[in-house]
């Protein structure tokens, strides 16, 4: 039996790797990929070979989402499309519709379909918090201490909930919702990546928080194993072990510079307002408490590994960018 795969996002680096992959399996009759741009590759602005994705031009909070995944008689969505820092030009208002609105819509369109048998969406490890009070290592089943109430954490948050609403809506269906450490490698460009990158990084003075990576690789073998088979319930994904921030800023080969909280918080407002680096309220925090998860029911479940540790992703993210150790030995 051959599969019709919805891919949501496609035009971001991630969702459009992982439709190449899909595209370019032969038990998968379709892939369509939807987005409200079209990804570099159909523009003839280089980008991710998408093979025989077929691009759909579609705004998630419209109605028309509905459309697509009835016309190709979809069975199987993969949700990409959450976006985790707001732009200049739209601003957070925008963010939030798309994150939440965008998924109520999809979730209302999969529930009336008659088609659809597999749901699998992308959430993050941010919806764990950051605090003083966390434990060491969190668990799907743990509750953050500190629930988030601001951003794409927040955001997440409500995105998960309603997908349990679906699920249980829709027994039927399976649902798979996966909990990623921030992605890291050569292709990848967030907020947290662009911080690595500037020349000088500014650190919670007192702090040193433990941070976890997944690299973009890994995060695309299980996006594709999750829209492939069945595999129901909440995981998280992350390569194992753990880095220190001061581990960071020593493999990045960049001064750190030290900041009481309350300068560090006045500064991240400053290169906000900038457009510079993303330093939102949830990350300011990522800064000062860290966060790290435990993978073992993913890797469980799958019988599988991620080939990347936290430090390797980190490491080939270095090398990607050119970045250089202190001492000045290349990685």
């Amino acid at each position: 039996m051959t599969h019709t795969v919805l891919v949501t996002g496609v035009s971001r680096h991630i969702g459009a790797r992982l439709a190449s992959v899909l595209a370019a399996d032969p038990e998968i009759g379709r892939v369509i990929g939807v987005d409200t741009v079209p990804p570099p590759s159909f523009t003839r602005d280089g980008g991710i070979p998408l093979g025989r994705t077929e691009f759909v031009r579609v705004d998630l909070r419209s109605p028309d989402i509905a459309q697509v995944i009835a016309a190709a008689d979809i069975d199987t969505v993969v949700h990409m499309s959450l976006v985790s820092a707001p732009s200049r030009s739209t601003g957070r208002a925008a963010m939030k519709e798309h994150n939440v609105i965008g998924t109520m819509q999809l979730l209302g369109a999969c529930q009336r379909s008659a088609t659809v048998r597999r749901v699998v969406v992308r959430s993050t490890t941010a919806v764990y918090g950051s605090s003083p009070y966390d434990p060491a290592v969190f668990t799907e089943d743990l509750e953050p201490h500190h629930s988030p109430d601001h951003g794409y954490a927040k955001d997440a948050v409500e995105v998960e909930g309603y997908v349990r609403g679906f699920a249980r809506r829709r027994p039927d269906v399976c649902v798979s919702l996966l909990r990623f450490a921030n992605f890291m490698g050569p292709g990848v460009d967030s907020p947290l990546t662009r911080y690595f990158t500037q020349p000088l990084l500014p650190t919670v003075l007192g702090f040193d928080p433990r941070l976890q990576f997944v690299h973009e690789d890994d995060a695309v073998e299980v996006l594709s194993r999750m829209a492939t088979e069945d595999h129901p319930g909440t995981y998280n994904v992350a390569g194992s072990g753990v880095l220190l921030l001061s581990q960071c800023v020593r493999r990045a080969g960049r001064p750190a510079l030290p900041l009481p909280s309350p300068a560090f918080r006045l500064l991240g407002n400053a290169v906000r307002g900038a457009g510079l680096v993303e330093y939102s309220p949830e990350q300011l925090r990522l800064m000062s408490h860290g966060r790290a998860v435990d993978t073992s029911a993913l890797e469980s479940e799958l019988g599988w590994r991620p080939k990347f540790t936290t430090a390797a992703a980190f490491d080939d993210f270095l090398r990607s960018r050119g970045l250089y150790a202190l001492g000045g030995a290349r990685r």
